[in-house]
Order: C-alpha cells, then structure tokens, then sequence
C-alpha cells in the first residue's frame, strides 16, 4: 500500500511522537495512534491498524528500554524470564485478535483500569519508595511471571494501558518503585510487542511502509518522554498512570455504549 496524502501523514506523523512519549512514560500510546488511523483512513481493517501500530510501538519502546537500562540497573535473569514469556503470550493474543473480535474483552478491561486507579489514588505511597530489586522469593518471581503472561496476552489482542498494567503489577508484587517499574515494564514491552508483530506480519496484517515511517516520530516521541521520567522520578509516573487511567477509562466506556 502506498503511503496516505502528505496532509494525512503529517497528522499521522503528530499522533506517533505523541503516542510514543505516552508510551514512555506510562504506556497507553496504542489509545493514540490506532484510532488515529482508522479515523485517517477510512475502511483501514482493525488487524492491520493494530498490526502497523506495533512496528512504530515497538521501535519506540527499544528505544525507551535503552534510555531507561543505561541509567537503572535491573536484574537480568527474572526480567529474561518475563520477557520471554511475554513474547510467546502477547503471540498468542495476537492471533486471538486475528480470529476473534477484541471488543468482547472491552468489559472486563473497563473494569480491570477502574480498579488500578482506585488502588492508586487511595494509596498515595504507593509507588514512591521500593526495592531496586525484586524480592528474593521464588513465590514472588512466579506470581509476577503469571501476571506478565495474563499482561502480554492482553496486549497481543487488545494492547492499550498494557505499560501501566505492567508498572502497577512489579510495583504491587515485588514492591519495586515505579521508576523501577517503569524500566522493567519498558524491557517487557518490547517483547510483547515483538511477538504480537511477528504473528500480524505472518498474517499479512501490517502496512509496513506506513510502519515505519510512524517509527522515526514514535522514537523521538519515546526518548523525549522516557528522560522527562528519569529527570522527574516516581512522582510523574504517579500523574501519568491517573491520567492514563481516566483516558483508557473514557475511551473504554465510550466505545462500549456508543
């Protein structure tokens, strides 16, 4: 497929660097740039809207993961593990969403994002301090492995928020802060977004050349926003994952009863 009019492209162009500095800082860019698309181009099928949102999402998060690693070390066995599993997870959701329409799963999204915001704002430490590394327990690295797979999953066929489901799980489960969180989450959705792209690209679900170009502005987007949280710490995470949680909420709920 040839690439949309200049004029399409640019508004496209403005909703990638948006999405990836979203993405960033909590995750939730795919709110962004999907709709973007299908509003962009008329009769663009679902599959291929979410198959080309992972090109630009993913080159973005490595770009984020990077900017994080370089600044807060993170143990690398555990977060090998997570990665992997995500990776086959988020595969498998991917090919869920090729098959089954995902706006079945729309209620029980609506209410799981409810229900991290409630736990947040009620909880106004939450988050703020933590260990840099997870606890030492195999119980501990096993229920975080369970909620990777349930995470990854759901970001194969759905995928909005899923930065923020990952912060709220290694912050919740391993007591890390969200700084910390937040550079996991990072390295995590890479993986997730490389297996859910592998299975779109297979299904011939991708407008590549459109991808790619939307990946420049998702990178530029991802750096800018992952340094704004190394320079501004837990505090803007906080911000972010309750205004992410409003968003997801109102577009969820929206799209639900329209």
């Amino acid at each position: 497929m040839a690439l949309p009019d200049p004029m399409t492209l640019t508004l496209l162009l403005g909703a990638s660097l948006l999405a990836g500095f979203i993405d960033a800082v909590i995750g939730g860019g795919g709110l962004i740039l999907i709709p973007a698309m299908l509003v962009a181009v008329p009769g663009l099928a679902p599959a291929t809207a979410l198959g080309t949102n992972k090109v630009a999402a993913l080159s973005g998060t490595i770009a984020a993961a990077v900017s994080y690693l370089r600044s807060i070390p993170l143990p690398k066995r555990p977060l090998v593990a997570a990665a992997v599993t995500a990776f086959g997870l988020a595969a498998l959701g991917a090919l869920t969403a090729t098959l089954v329409n995902p706006d079945i799963m729309r209620p029980v999204i609506i209410v799981a994002v409810l229900a991290v915001g409630t736990y947040v704002a009620l909880r106004p430490n939450f988050g703020k301090e933590g260990r840099s590394m997870p606890r030492a327990t195999q119980k501990w690295y096993i229920v975080a492995l369970i909620a990777v797979a349930v995470i990854g999953y759901y970001d194969g066929v759905f995928g909005p928020g899923t930065g923020m489901f990952l912060i709220i799980a290694f912050t919740s489960i391993l007591g890390t802060s969200f700084l910390h969180s937040a550079a996991a989450a990072k390295v995590v959705n890479v993986a997730t977004n490389a297996g859910a792209l592998l299975v779109f690209g297979l299904g011939g679900h991708i407008w590549w050349s459109l991808g790619l170009v939307l990946a420049v502005a998702n990178i530029a987007g991802s750096l800018l926003g992952s340094r704004l949280v190394l320079s501004k710490g837990t505090a803007l995470v906080r911000v972010a994952l309750l205004a992410i949680v409003v968003a997801l909420s109102v577009k969820l709920l929206i799209d639900q009863f329209a």
